[in-house]
């Protein structure tokens, strides 16, 4: 029986513990394991009652791309130059100035936490998302397709794969809007920031009708890992990049905004049904998928392992989260959060809390709020998301106020938290070095060493003797990958190997740069 305790050999790959992560989009947990039964999901109650129920697990961002930066290096984005949303795709160049698109570059000893398990013997797939606000190294993953899962490994091989899907994601609001409506609208709780009408309440029932469409495809991945006889020799993770993607939850920090759910399943059902209250961030994840197949967490990441061989004593005393620019929208918003209160730092308290973001506008309830707040109908907690001006500080106690809707910062009654949340913050933000406060256009700059274009990783130096091959390349950081001839995967090179007579190809790339040359080489 596999035990989350129990000392992990890296040398021995039949005790590496298989390991498949489930991810959704856009989700808060609104599920009978957090209390919210307003629709049926057996399959995620299922791994519920079988498995962990982690209670207090949070992402450090609102919004996709900056929260998937953070998970894919156990690194807060703020740290990395990944906090702007998004940076691959489209920065909105005639409202930033920006390229129309960049990677972005992280430290130089920053690897992607996958690649650590390649490079013990795992398979990892990835099927398919990755919105990591850079391109991955080919080093990271054996396959990446919406095809990928552990399938393709070699027989007996430990594997790593996650199965992201997008059914939750805030699109799929308007656009599912023409699938079976599995929720009722009448008896969905509706927060009181929501005008109570029947569009509001359509919407939010879309969102509970696709976690149940979501729940079916949890049903068909566990189905499959079942015919393949690995359910009870694989960790299951089930979990959320971010919270719901609903109006004045996407893109916030708020609580419920970096708010997710986490359930945990362990073969042979090892604590099925009991709840964690660890105070988790997800740039923990990486650190802890590392610490279960034995591997001690890189010094440059932040996160903390939460399970495994090097499990840290405790977890979070604090959860920190960041909004930058969004679309074409700047701001920076800061947030520190324990037990019981939620402290937030404005840093442009000239702006109005709500961003004008035109892709959220095609959902019917941000439609219909913003027509009601233009002829002034929309009632008091209705317009707190509209203020034309922020305050500079804001408090929260989430537990007594969980909409946050009472800021009590000026609370003489609350000086203490105030000033102890504050300081967090502050003492957070200088030994991360949050490159927040640098304009993006400098930060790339400086990404790009001063120049107009993305640096490009040096090419392979090759040392050859009779015995193996020594691969080197002078850029600081930089992955080297290596495969025979024709080969579609790319092996993780990380000392001299012994290779077999063939032709051989090999590459290097640093995150954020663009790769080297391909070098060819023959062994005889």
């Amino acid at each position: 029986m596999f035990s989350c305790t129990k000392k992990q050999t890296i040398d021995d790959l039949s005790v590496k513990p298989n390991i498949l992560w489930i991810s959704a989009e856009d989700l808060s947990p609104r599920m009978a394991a957090y209390g919210d039964s307003t629709i049926s999901t057996p399959n995620l109650d299922r791994l519920a009652r079988e498995g962990v129920i982690f209670n207090h697990v949070y992402t450090s961002a609102g919004v996709c791309s900056p929260s998937r930066n953070a998970i894919i290096t156990g690194r807060y984005q703020t740290s990395n130059g990944g906090h702007n949303m998004r940076t691959l795709y489209n920065t909105y160049p005639e409202q930033t100035g920006l390229p129309q698109s960049y990677n972005s570059v992280p430290p130089a000893d920053v690897r992607l936490f996958p690649e650590y398990l390649r490079a013990v013997g795992y398979y990892t797939s990835n099927n398919v998302k990755t919105d990591y606000q850079f391109q991955a190294p080919p080093t990271v993953w054996d396959e990446v397709s919406d095809k990928a899962d552990w399938r393709g490994r070699a027989e007996g091989q430990p594997f790593f794969s996650v199965i992201n899907f997008t059914t939750t994601h805030e699109s799929q609001i308007w656009a599912r809007a023409d699938h079976e409506m599995r929720a009722d609208p009448a008896i969905v709780p509706l927060p009181p920031y929501y005008p109570d009408n029947e569009i509001s309440r359509t919407d939010l029932a879309r969102q509970y009708s696709n976690l149940s469409e979501l729940d079916d495809q949890v049903g068909e991945v566990l189905a499959k890992l079942e015919e393949d006889g690995l359910l009870e020799n694989t960790i299951v993770f089930f979990w959320g990049d971010h919270g719901d993607g609903l109006p004045f939850y996407k893109r916030e920090v708020y609580r419920r905004g970096l708010h997710i759910p986490f359930i945990a399943r362990f073969p042979n059902k090892v604590n099925a049904g009991t709840y964690d209250n660890t105070f988790i961030n997800a740039i923990d994840f990486g650190p802890t998928m590392l610490s279960l197949a034995g591997i001690e967490t890189p010094s440059q990441m932040q996160g903390k392992a939460f399970l495994g061989d090097f499990k840290t004593e405790k977890g979070h005393d604090y959860i920190f989260g960041a909004r930058d620019r969004i679309d074409s929208e700047y701001d920076r918003v800061r947030s520190v959060m324990d037990g019981e209160y939620q402290y937030i730092k404005n840093y442009f308290p000239e702006k109005p809390l709500y961003m004008d973001i035109a892709y959220r506008k095609n959902m019917p309830m941000m439609q219909m709020i913003l027509d009601l707040k233009e002829k002034g109908e929309l009632n008091e907690d209705q317009l707190f998301w509209f203020k034309e001006t922020k305050p500079e500080e804001e408090l929260y106690n989430w537990r007594e106020d969980p909409f946050q809707l009472h800021n009590i910062a000026n609370d003489p009654a609350y000086s203490d938290k105030l000033a102890e949340l504050r300081n967090a913050l502050v003492k957070w933000e200088e030994e991360t070095e949050d490159k927040g406060g640098i304009q993006e256009k400098e930060l790339v700059s400086a990404m790009w060493n001063g120049r107009d274009s993305p640096p490009i990783t040096a090419n392979l130096q090759v040392y050859q003797t009779p015995d193996e091959v020594k691969l080197n390349c002078m850029t600081a950081g930089a992955s080297i990958a290596y495969r025979k001839e024709n080969a579609t995967r790319w092996e993780v090179y990380t000392e001299p190997v012994d290779l077999e007579a063939g032709n051989y190809e090999a590459m290097a790339m640093r995150i954020g740069y663009e790769p080297s040359d391909t070098l060819r080489f023959s062994m005889r």
